[in-house]
């Protein structure tokens, strides 16, 4: 297996060729968990994923809860699906708990102050009440949990503690700001699963929508200690392929769709996208275009045929977005062809023309 067959099964099994999908709750449940710190960027990374649909609609889905934003793998927060959020708490938030206990320690948040804390939330969003961040830090200062002179990181890691802790998730918008809802309200009725059981599922979920991948892969991924990795991948081995390249053995679902790969294919990805940001090793996708500048580049990435081909940024107005390009070597007429026609899929997802600047 090459790095060119690793990336075209990636985008096969991440569904960023040959989209099936037609609603956001089933690309986010597909792939486990969306790393979703930049909200415009990870609603564009599903949209990619899907059919046709546009940011309002999954403004929308947003909106109805069909998915949720909260921290539930790595210290940021995820798109997830309502009915995988309380089993995958239960598995990733000691883990999350146990990389923020510095932060804890230093901002002086013991568990006396977290059980104060969460019992002002759910008074103050209790009965369908979504209150946004501002809001929520009014609650606070007024009862005396944060004070004026806090740096912010006390009020973000106590709600950090009380989205891992299965208390709140995301609201829907109001404006263009974020609100924060009982996750009791928004999820009344959700999945549990023992932790074997647990375990098993979200290392099958990864390995068939990610893979081919490694196990260092998926521990980066989850953010499962190691042997908790170890233990979710021989509980359904059995169910994957496996090939071993320059040493590393690569995991992947042997149900792969019968589908041909018409060559170039473009996509603009969005910072943070599952397609880069869900590996610990990236090699993969860099053995085609320049390595060094695909590496220190964390922005927003140009693929082509499933490698690391540039960069690209957006200036967005009303009614038009420019897009200009940044590729690391010289194109072809076809190769900027097909990163035009990506181009113009982001307008259509904005709904907006499309100025394109190369």
């Amino acid at each position: 297996m090459t790095g060119l067959e690793i990336a075209r099964l990636r985008l096969l099994n991440q569904h960023l060729v040959h989209p099936s999908f037609e609603r956001t709750q089933d690309v986010v449940r597909w792939l486990g968990a969306v790393q979703a710190q930049e909200y415009a960027g990870a609603k564009w990374g599903i949209a990619q994923r899907t059919q046709s649909l546009t940011n309002a609609a999954l403004d929308q889905a947003f909106a109805d809860g069909a998915i949720l934003r909260t921290h539930v793998m790595r210290p940021t927060w995820h798109f997830v699906a309502p009915g995988d959020i309380h089993w995958m708490l239960s598995l990733t938030a000691p883990r999350v708990n146990a990389a923020n206990a510095l932060y804890y320690r230093k901002l002086g948040l013991d568990e006396a102050v977290f059980a104060q804390s969460n019992a002002l939330l759910t008074k103050v969003l209790q009965g369908g009440n979504q209150l946004t961040r501002p809001e929520v830090e009014t609650a606070l200062l007024q009862a005396k949990i944060c004070n004026p002179t806090d740096d912010r990181l006390r009020l973000a890691y106590l709600l950090m503690r009380s989205e891992l802790e299965g208390l709140i998730c995301s609201g829907a918008l109001r404006g263009k700001q974020h609100t924060y809802a009982l996750l009791d309200e928004r999820v009344p009725h959700s999945q549990s699963l023992e932790r074997d059981e647990a375990l098993a599922e979200l290392a099958r979920c990864y390995f068939t929508s990610h893979g081919p991948a490694t196990l260092q892969d998926f521990i980066w991924w989850s953010g499962l200690a190691p042997a908790d990795a170890r233990a979710g991948l021989e509980l359904v081995k059995s169910q994957l392929e496996q090939e071993v390249v320059e040493s590393k053995t690569f995991w992947f679902s042997p149900i792969l769709p019968d589908q041909k790969l018409g060559f170039p294919i473009a996509h603009l990805l969005p910072a943070f996208d599952e397609y880069t940001i869900a590996y610990r090793d990236q090699s993969p996708i860099l053995d085609v275009y320049n390595k060094e500048q695909a590496r220190a580049n964390n922005s927003m990435l140009i693929l082509l045929d499933g490698h690391i081909a540039g960069a690209w940024k957006r200036t967005v107005s009303k009614k038009a977005i420019s897009i200009e390009i940044k590729p690391f070597t010289a194109l072809t007429d076809t190769q900027e062809q097909t990163i035009q026609a990506a181009a113009d899929r982001y307008g259509a997802f904005l709904g907006v023309s499309v100025d394109f600047l190369y």
